[in-house]
């Protein structure tokens, strides 16, 4: 059974809500939970939310940021800090390569099949 939260953190993202939550162990050591609450709407227009929790202990911290710092640097580096996503920016263009498939070539790609041979 969890114990009350010693100290907590909120970060609202849009459906996405996060909370970073220190508590006690039995033996009254600290270790944090995160967790991630989504927001989902029914089609009826009453909602629900789905959670998922990470516990974190203190053995695990410096591992885990160094590791965690090193995969939002390669995000950051790689693609950038801009939300680049249909569902965080409703003027999004996908491009599409406009490379036109010939007849001939899709013909090439695919082979005949005989449902006789099933």
């Amino acid at each position: 059974m969890e114990k009350e939260e010693i100290f907590s953190k909120v970060l609202r993202a849009g459906r996405r809500t996060y909370f970073f939550d220190v508590r006690a162990t039995k033996a009254d050591d600290y270790y944090l939970t995160i967790t991630e609450s989504k927001k989902f709407t029914n089609d009826d227009g009453s909602f629900h939310y789905k959670k998922h929790k990470i516990y974190l202990y203190k053995e695990d911290f410096s591992e885990f940021n160094t590791i965690l710092k090193e995969m939002t640097d390669y995000i950051v580096n790689e693609k950038g800090e801009e939300v680049i996503s249909e569902r965080h920016q409703k003027d999004f263009k996908k491009e599409y390569n406009t490379e036109q498939v010939t007849s001939e070539s899709a013909e090439s790609r695919f082979t005949d099949v005989d449902f006789d041979d099933i």
